[in-house]
């Protein structure tokens, strides 16, 4: 009935290789030397014992607020969980090594695209086999944790990215924010921000998957498709940064951002707008300038579908069947309308992923309702049944856009050259 070990054995290797490039995007990372025992595994465990937990939080260390919340479900299930929690990479080698070794915790926490590699290992169970109902769960949401037809993980909550700005800036430039709705009231504002003195726009142009992360907004608000990387589309979406960098709207520095590197040039108070995640809302209350934030706007209106970051839990496979039912209540406990919001005051605002959980979060942070739209309309990096290929996918995206930036190609040659590529990788 459930999924083999032998699975996770057999495609070890070629999932740890790729896994390795979708760190990018999740919590903050920490030496896992410091973060806890590197063992693991609840399959000698009898049930009504010790349940193990493992996460990519070690920045949440025992007695914090998020680990008094993992306890809690434990109490309800009637165990003692024992949590450990990891840098994201270590821990998604540590559990794909695990599952080898039948030392697999009983549930797991870990960022949202690698759950189709997982689950293509058979290193965890789907969500039907655990007696877990995803209906209540938002499509766009789940999608990243579904493999043909079939979920494997829950989304504890959805972060994404939009628009940030300060609002002495606009003021001075004479930009109203609620002007941006599309790409060319964006670039008329950027241009007036310029005209005033100061950057218009920064973000996180890396060559690593925080790159792609943060591109898949213009990509996917282009109306482009992942598997046709060079479309007219995706052309655009490309030449529209390589347009802020040539109109020095945004600094050369972007090339090379990461997501926090980003955040601290806004910081300065010398840049309109950055584009960044809804880890940051607390960062900006205490901005020393009004900062706010509106969606990431479409090519030509609404809201543009930018990715969904944060992390899914799921139940890695045990010898001992048995297990699964108060694996199923500790799971529950995390993801009932109001557990959901707890998680997300807990985590700078993760966003809940169920409609009645959105509507329950709006009421207590009526101020946030902008990362609730901008949730609603986000998509899932691994969705359009691209699976295990998003990574391949991803990489030549995020080389052509570097590529592109730097002046070494054209747009057009860069997203040629990313399509052939990841054509004869995939076979897609």
């Amino acid at each position: 009935m459930y999924a083999k070990k032998t699975q996770a054995v057999t495609a070890f290797a070629s999932a740890a290789l790729a896994l390795g490039v979708l760190a990018g995007c999740s919590s903050d990372a920490s030496d896992p030397e410091t973060s806890g025992t590197s063992g693991g595994g609840g399959n000698g465990d009898s049930v009504g014992g010790t349940f193990t937990w493992w996460d990519p939080y070690p920045q949440h260390e025992d007695g914090s607020d998020w680990d008094g919340r993992v306890q809690a479900c434990g109490d309800e299930a009637g165990v003692t969980i024992d949590r450990t929690p990891y840098d994201t990479t270590a821990l998604t080698n540590q559990l794909l090594l695990s599952a080898q070794e039948g030392t697999s915790p009983d549930v797991v926490l870990l960022d949202n695209p690698a759950v189709s590699t997982l689950a293509d290992t058979g290193a965890i169970i789907s969500m039907d086999e655990l007696g877990f109902d995803t209906s209540s769960i938002d499509d766009n949401l789940l999608a990243a944790g579904v493999v043909d037809d079939t979920a494997y993980g829950i989304p504890i909550g959805a972060n994404t990215l939009a628009l940030y700005y300060n609002a002495e800036i606009l003021e001075d430039a004479g930009v109203d924010p609620a002007s941006v709705t599309d790409w060319d009231s964006l670039n008329a504002a950027l241009g007036s921000i310029s005209d005033a003195g100061y950057r218009g726009i920064t973000f996180a142009g890396i060559g690593t998957e925080e790159g792609s992360f943060q591109f898949l907004p213009w990509f996917w608000g282009s109306g482009a498709d992942l598997l046709e990387l060079n479309s007219p589309e995706a052309v655009e979406a490309v030449e529209l940064w390589v347009e802020w960098l040539e109109n020095d709207w945004a600094p050369q520095s972007a090339i090379q951002n990461s997501q926090n590197t980003a955040w601290e040039e806004f910081l300065d108070g010398q840049t309109g707008f950055v584009e960044n995640g809804t880890w940051q809302v607390n960062s900006a209350a205490e901005a020393p300038f009004e900062a706010s934030y509106i969606t990431l706007p479409a090519k030509d209106g609404g809201a543009a579908p930018a990715p969904t970051g944060g992390e899914f839990i799921m139940a890695p496979v045990q010898d001992d069947e048995a297990r699964y039912d108060t694996t199923r209540q500790i799971i529950e406990c995390m993801t009932t309308p109001e557990g959901f919001v707890e998680t997300a005051e807990t985590f700078a605002y993760y966003i809940p992923p169920t409609p009645e959980g959105q509507e329950q979060f709006i009421e207590a942070h009526p101020e946030l309702e902008v990362w609730v739209d901008a949730v609603r309309a986000a998509k899932g990096r691994t969705s359009d049944n691209l699976g295990t290929d998003y990574p391949l996918i991803s990489e030549q995206l995020w080389t052509a856009v570097q590529a592109a930036m730097s002046g070494a190609m054209s747009p057009q040659e860069a997203l040629d050259a990313a399509q052939d590529t990841a054509l004869s990788t995939t076979g897609r």
